[in-house]
């Protein structure tokens, strides 16, 4: 496996394996590899001959008041993952190599995908996701790239700004990969403490009882949201930071019934360490 640290390397690894003909898949991370990101590498990996994954703690998508420098990591560990799951390459641009000094360029994606759920409570989130994954495309020039359904927002922001920029890279979108008691796996949960991780999976429970009212035939959001809310209210170290449900494909908030594949999306904090997860509701054809 090979080790690359600038632009200039990534993007002559990609182009030798292109003009042996092989595609080149990219699955970027900020790191603290997990089965779910190893997931993502196989899937790669069945769309293209070469698997090139990013490791990079992007700071444009912190904020201020946000957990950086909290944010766990473990290149030697990494490392090791990637060689034993068959990687070809492993990215690891330091910062100045992202954002050298002076930079002054950040890709926007605006609307409704970017307004609510995460992105309207975490002001610059997108644009900094949106713009790093922009400059790893530039930088590793994949054919394709590999992410995880988990980060619902994060693959309707860089699936938009992919097709706005006309990018030649296919996007591969994986299932949410989960712990045995339905926790999704997630960086992040390295952060929790014992009591914290005990109740993080009332994430799953909260979206199940949703999802279980939904397939009963229940079609109010307001009732669906309190299923959710309620669900979450049984976890006293749970935090909600928001429970919403938007239209799947445009994010735009669903209305009072659902009648379109809808996103139920949920976002909560454990002391400092703030979770994610989400479920997809599709209404029948016939539903009202």
């Amino acid at each position: 496996m090979r080790i690359l640290r600038t632009a200039a390397e990534a993007r002559a690894a990609s182009r030798a394996w292109k003009r042996e003909g092989l595609r080149v898949a990219l699955v970027p991370t900020m790191g603290y590899l997990h089965e779910g990101h190893l997931s993502l590498v196989r899937l790669a990996r069945a769309r293209a001959g070469r698997v090139v994954v990013s490791i990079f703690v992007n700071p444009a998508q912190f904020g201020p008041a946000e957990d950086l420098d909290r944010y766990p990591r473990d290149l030697a560990r990494d490392t090791a993952l990637c060689e034993e799951a068959g990687v070809d390459a492993l990215f690891c641009p330091d910062a100045g190599e992202v954002y050298p000094p002076g930079y002054a360029t950040y890709v926007t994606v605006e609307g409704a995908l970017t307004a609510g759920l995460c992105g309207a409570r975490r002001p610059g989130h997108f644009r900094g996701v949106a713009t790093v994954v922009a400059k790893l495309f530039a930088m590793v020039e994949p054919d394709a790239a590999a992410f995880g359904q988990k980060d619902a927002q994060q693959v309707a922001v860089v699936r938009r700004m992919t097709a706005d920029l006309n990018l030649p890279v296919e996007l591969l979108v994986g299932p949410t990969v989960r712990e045995t008691d339905g926790l999704a796996l997630s960086s992040r949960n390295a952060c929790l403490t014992p009591a914290e991780r005990a109740q993080a999976p009332v994430l799953k429970r909260a979206l199940d009882a949703a999802a279980a009212r939904f397939e009963a035939g229940e079609r109010s959001a307001a009732e669906l949201l309190s299923a959710a809310g309620t669900a979450l209210a049984a976890a006293p170290l749970a935090r909600p930071d928001y429970v919403d449900l938007v239209d799947a494909e445009t994010l735009e908030p669903a209305g009072p019934a659902l009648v379109r594949p809808a996103l139920l999306a949920l976002a909560v904090y454990f002391g400092a360490t703030r979770l994610i997860d989400n479920a997809v509701l599709t209404p029948s054809f016939g539903s009202c």
